[in-house]
């Protein structure tokens, strides 16, 4: 394994590690226990879960990766604050999303090489990226497994201690 190829699998391995956590974390948890806030008068675990989803929706146009499956979550999970906007969607749903998106990301993720994660994202012009070659795909890789992992702190914070 080359020097490169060792960067992407250990980001690879922490962004993996930090899915399974956050999706653990929801499996079995129960419906009812998702209307908890994180800390009083703050996030409900179901806004953390559809917010997780949204993000993550987020990333497969930005990596290039093709459309979005679901932007109907920006409403209700990226431009409003938790209880603003009503969701339509069930907890149960919310989960198949968040594991469907996240899926399609691991797909395109397990095909590409190290040059690949060195691309551009789509947020940035070809002008900006040769003055900013550092806004590619890798460091958005990077900083979405640190906004997972500190979500991931937060609905740990929610978890009821025995």
């Amino acid at each position: 394994m080359t020097a490169e190829e060792l960067f992407v699998d250990v980001a690879l391995r922490a962004w993996k590690t930090n899915i399974d956590r956050f999706e653990g974390f929801y499996r079995d948890l129960p419906e009812e226990q998702l209307e908890q806030e994180i800390a009083p008068g703050r996030n409900r675990l179901i806004y953390l879960l559809g917010h997780m989803a949204a993000v993550h929706d987020r990333m497969i146009p930005l990596l290039g990766i093709g459309s979005r499956l679901h932007p109907e979550l920006d409403e209700v999970f990226i431009s409003s604050p938790d209880r603003s906007v009503a969701s339509s969607l069930s907890a149960a749903a919310l989960k198949e999303i968040l594991v469907e998106v996240d899926g399609a990301l691991w797909k395109a993720f397990a095909q590409w090489s190290p040059a690949d994660w060195l691309a551009r994202h789509t947020a940035v012009s070809e002008e900006e990226f040769v003055r900013e070659p550092h806004r590619n795909r890798f460091s958005v890789l990077l900083s979405r497994t640190t906004h997972m992992a500190s979500h991931q702190g937060q609905v740990i914070l929610a978890t009821p201690r025995a």
